[in-house]
């Protein structure tokens, strides 16, 4: 279960970056997941969850201006690989399975990115405009986040 779970936020991360760290955030903070004794446990002290939900918000508007860049450009296919690493090995240290759901989180990204990347081209061409699209995929990386973390 681990590793679907860190495979899908990594998809998250792949769609919005800032969510994924966000929702795993949170549920570290919350209790949800316990990394207290593991690396990565700054990912459940008290600000980061906010500090992760302030840049989600960000780029929830940012992703909305026609000036944005392409999720495959160098720098953002990159932030999203590394995002997808780092939520999915925070789900994998809470198990003792780092390196692994790493990983898969990796794969995950790699996967939202690309595949999120052709879904809202489809999307925006049947609308005739981005906009909507942007909207739809906003959802489901925001309800999939917590859908994957209360499964946690």
């Amino acid at each position: 279960m681990t590793l679907l779970l860190s495979l899908l936020i990594g998809v998250v991360a792949g769609l919005r970056a800032m969510t994924a760290p966000a929702a795993v955030a949170w549920a570290a903070s919350l209790g949800v997941i316990d990394v207290s004794n593991t690396p990565l446990a700054f990912m459940g002290y008290q600000w980061t969850p906010w500090i992760f939900t302030v840049l989600a918000i960000v780029e929830l508007v940012t992703d909305q201006l026609p000036s944005t860049p392409s999720r495959k450009v160098p720098v953002q296919f990159g932030t999203r690989l590394v995002i997808g690493a780092l939520t999915g090995a925070t789900i994998g240290a809470a198990a003792n399975d780092l390196l692994v759901a790493l990983v898969a989180g990796v794969i995950g990204a790699l996967v939202g990115t690309l595949g999120g990347a052709a879904a809202r081209g489809k999307l925006a061409a049947s609308f005739g405009k981005d906009r909507p699209a942007a909207i739809i995929e906003d959802a489901v990386a925001i309800i999939g986040a917590i859908l994957i973390m209360a499964a946690a």
